[in-house]
C-alpha cells in the first residue's frame, strides 16, 4: 500500500510496472510477466522482506499496535509515504508522480482490471503527490482501513497518526536511508 516508497525505489520504468503489480497478482502469476517487469516484482518484494525486518519498523509498528494489532505494519508503511513525500522537493515529487502515472499507463495491458479501476482515482486525484498533505495520508490511512476484514472502518488510525508524527519520523529518517541501500543492492544483482 506504500505506493511512493514502492515507486521511489525503482531504477527503470518496468520496474515501477512491477512494483505496483506485486499488490495485485497471485504469486503463480508473477512469472508471466516480461523480465524487466519480473525485476520489479522481485524487487518490491526483496524491499517488503527487508522493511519487515528492520528494528525501526519494528518500533514504528509499537505505535500503531495498540489499536490495529497486527495490522500495524500497514499503517507504518503509508505513513511513511507522507515523510518520503515531504522529503522531496515539490517539483521532484510532482515530476516523479507524473512519471509514475505515465508509465503505468504505457504499460495498461499488463495490468489488472482492479488495478486499471484504482490507477483512474489515484490519477484523478493525484494520490502519489498529495501524499505530502495530512488530508491526502488520511485519505490513504481510510483505504487501509476499509480493506482491512478485522478493523472497524472508524478506528482513529489517523489521530495515532497525527499525535505521533515526530517518533514516526525519527524511524522513517534512520530506516530510509537503509531501505535505499538495499534496493540498490538486489538491483546491482539483475
Amino acid at each position: 500500500m506504500n505506493f511512493l516508497a514502492h515507486s521511489y525505489l525503482t531504477f527503470t520504468d518496468e520496474q515501477i510496472v512491477g512494483q505496483f503489480l506485486e499488490d495485485f497478482i497471485r504469486n503463480r502469476d508473477r512469472f508471466t510477466f516480461p523480465e524487466k517487469i519480473g525485476e520489479g516484482i522481485t524487487l518490491h518484494r526483496a524491499i517488503d522482506t527487508f522493511t519487515d525486518a528492520h528494528p525501526e519498523i519494528h518500533e514504528a509498528k509499537k505505535i500503531f499496535s495498540p489499536l490495529v494489532r497486527l495490522y500495524s505494519g500497514a499503517f507504518v508503511d503509508v505513513s511513511f509515504d507522507y515523510f518520503l513525500a515531504n522529503s522531496l522537493a515539490d517539483k521532484t515529487l510532482l515530476s516523479h508522480s507524473q512519471r509514475v502515472y505515465r508509465v503505468l499507463r504505457n504499460h495498461e495491458k499488463f495490468l489488472p482490471e482492479n488495478f486499471l479501476r484504482m490507477l483512474d482515482r489515484m490519477e484523478k486525484d493525484n494520490w502519489l503527490y498529495n501524499y505530502r498533505e495530512d488530508w491526502g495520508i488520511k485519505f490513504s490511512l481510510q483505504n487501509v482501513l476499509n480493506k482491512a476484514k478485522y478493523l472497524e472502518k472508524d478506528t482513529g488510525v489517523f489521530e495515532v497518526f497525527l499525535n505521533n508524527k515526530p517518533q514516526l519520523q525519527y524511524h522513517f529518517d534512520r530506516f530510509f536511508p537503509d531501505v535505499m541501500k538495499e534496493a540498490e543492492r538486489v538491483n546491482a544483482g539483475f
